[in-house]
């Protein structure tokens, strides 16, 4: 029995959070899961819309006037960016479940590009939805 209690005591520990250095590659593994809960609720705007779309004019009125509050088109502009930076993590996870781009410097590429490219996307529909005339 005496075995048993020195033997656990001889074990190593499981790594912590301390020890570890944060990379771009943790921090965007979190961005996703975090990205993947704010479609969610960016799901159910959405539904209330829809839903107010429905209802009649007076409903959708009063979708409308929120979401062309400055604070409605916040949540619109982040809502845009989840999807987008959702998606190409997605297509990063993709690439990385045929074996490639596991490398360190291919891994922490994609990564970025991953970033950059929601971003960039991101402003780019922001600005075509601006020039079509989709903001008053």
């Amino acid at each position: 029995m005496a075995e048993a209690k020195t033997s656990a005591k001889n074990r190593p520990l499981s790594p912590h959070l301390q020890i570890y250095r944060p990379t771009m590659t943790m921090m965007m593994s979190i961005v996703h899961r975090v990205t993947g809960a704010a479609l969610y609720v960016g799901t159910l705007l959405l539904l209330w819309w829809l839903i107010a779309a429905a209802a009649g004019p007076n409903a959708y009125a009063g979708v409308q006037w929120f979401l062309e509050t400055v604070i409605g088109r916040l949540i619109l502009f982040g809502y845009t960016w989840a999807m987008i930076q959702h998606m190409l993590g997605g297509i990063r996870h993709l690439i990385w479940d045929t074996g490639r781009g596991l490398g360190p410097v291919e891994r922490e590429w994609l990564t970025m590009a991953t970033l950059v490219g929601s971003v960039g996307l991101t402003v780019i529909v922001w600005f075509i939805a601006y020039l079509m005339g989709g903001f008053r």
